[in-house]
């Protein structure tokens, strides 16, 4: 079997620069551009700005933690690296695209592989109309704001708000309301994974909304739409014993 061209990227921090120095002299290795493999060094983050940048190149990840919750990623060694990527699980995700638009009239778009999240952008609440499926089922949510989260992306954002963990391979996609005044008692929903959800945002002068889909931030929105993409799929790769799926379930139940 022919060893796959493996690329290293590190985040700025020293722990991932030193990782990437050590596995450069270890192993034989290509530009990001050349590369079938890329291996991710840093935290969570790093990872994600990774998935980005590769998301419509389709080309497998298999990250080691070199920050600090590494969620996402496998613990970090240098030894048997390719031996690792070769006995690797795969995990497929499919992001959230967002289309907002804002009060000018301009058009944005964005994809999100944790979550797509409205916040309030002054003290007054944010008044937002949501529909699924062209169907009203909430009038009026008065909040901090609200969010859409994959499964990948359900203990993120999404569990700090008080949503729930969504196991990988349950096609459904949380919605979940940040700080919700009115009504104060709706704690959120579930969602099949192919929903439509848009968002009005209702007095959009007075209190002004931004939508953001992972990195992308845009301002003053009047509607934001969320849907998952399935036309984009990205493989992240995990060590059998840190399969994501069994780390997602197990989440559930930390104290």
């Amino acid at each position: 079997m022919v060893a796959p061209r493996i690329a290293f990227v590190a985040a700025e921090t020293e722990p991932a620069r030193e990782a990437m120095a050590e596995l450069e002299r270890l192993y034989a290795h290509v530009p990001v551009e050349r590369a079938d493999i890329i291996v991710a060094l840093g935290g969570d983050g790093l990872l994600l700005e990774t998935l980005h940048r590769c998301m419509d190149r389709r080309v497998p990840i298999f990250g080691m933690n070199r920050g600090t919750v590494g969620f996402l990623l496998n613990p970090y060694s240098p030894h048997g690296l390719v031996e690792r990527i070769a006995d690797a699980d795969a995990v497929t995700l499919h992001p959230l695209r967002m289309r907002a638009t804002t009060i000018a009239g301009e058009r944005r778009e964005g994809r999100a592989i944790n979550e797509v999240s409205l916040l309030r952008e002054t003290r007054q609440s944010a008044k937002i109309r949501i529909r699924i499926d062209g169907i009203v089922r909430l009038d009026e949510l008065v909040c901090d704001g609200v969010l859409v989260s994959t499964p990948a992306g359900s203990t993120a954002y999404n569990l700090s708000a008080h949503g729930p963990i969504i196991p990988l391979g349950s096609e459904v996609l949380a919605l979940t309301p940040i700080s919700a005044f009115r009504p104060r008692r709706w704690r959120g929903a579930l969602l099949p994974h192919g929903a439509q959800v848009h968002f009005e945002i209702l007095e959009p002068d007075k209190r002004p909304v931004s939508a953001v889909a992972d990195f992308t931030e845009v301002r003053d929105v009047v509607a934001v739409e969320v849907s998952e993409d399935r036309t984009t799929a990205m493989t992240l790769l995990f060590d059998r014993e840190m399969n994501l799926a069994e780390r997602i379930l197990k989440e559930q139940f930390q104290p």
